[in-house]
């Protein structure tokens, strides 16, 4: 494989997911990002207004804004705020696995067409940061800036593979009890079966004892 396609191949590896939804005034959007631990992630958005009068999405008016509330696996709040109606937010995970994002406005009393369209850039990894400020910062030069960007490629790829090793493990987990709790579960109809079996026999017994039959 020439250097290239393995450079091409690491930077597919970290994740850039852009998108836009439409919501209601008082609805509520969420989205699922699994993240390894001790990684950032940067998202972006901007927040535009339907206007039946020239029936498109234009920018919003003054003071309406956007409310993030970020979740870890756990349910803990990793972050809670209210933001302008076009910005960016920045976390950095503490621990690896699935992070929910939600967003919904601030308030309902801005607009009256009930409809926002919102356009959404979540970046991880590397992906989030700013390697040209971070240049012109520590005043690097290009070959610098390339090395810092595979360093921080490579400990994202180290991240990433130690976050598929935990789901391995916790899927592993998770099919050894549920084979554990099948089996019992068949042990237990068994003994049911057989339970049930043993009583029908000793009243069909005592019936036909009854009836002098036997």
């Amino acid at each position: 494989m020439s250097l290239n396609r393995i450079l091409i191949f690491i930077s597919t590896l970290s994740v850039v997911s852009a998108l836009y939804f439409h919501i209601g005034e008082t609805e509520k959007k969420c989205f699922i990002e699994e993240i390894p631990d001790e990684t950032m992630v940067v998202g972006r958005y901007k927040v535009l207004i339907f206007d039946p009068q020239v029936n498109e999405y234009v920018p919003t008016t003054a003071g309406l804004g956007m409310h993030v509330e970020i979740k870890d696996h756990d349910s803990k709040v990793v972050l809670s705020r209210t933001y302008a109606s076009e910005g960016r937010f920045t976390f950095t995970s503490a621990s690896a696995g699935e992070h929910s994002i939600c967003l919904h406005s601030n308030s309902s009393a801005w607009f009256a067409s009930g409809q926002l369209r919102v356009h959404l850039d979540i970046q991880v990894g590397e992906h989030a940061v700013d390697y040209q400020q971070i240049q012109a910062k520590d005043k690097l030069s290009e070959l610098q800036l390339r090395v810092r960007q595979l360093l921080d490629q490579v400990e994202q790829i180290t991240k990433e593979q130690n976050y598929q090793r935990y789901r391995e493990e916790r899927f592993r987990a998770t099919s050894i009890s549920t084979n554990e709790r099948v089996l019992w579960w068949s042990i237990f109809q068994t003994a049911i079966l057989l339970i049930t079996g043993f009583g029908q026999m000793r009243h069909l017994k005592s019936f036909f004892e009854a009836k002098k039959l036997v």
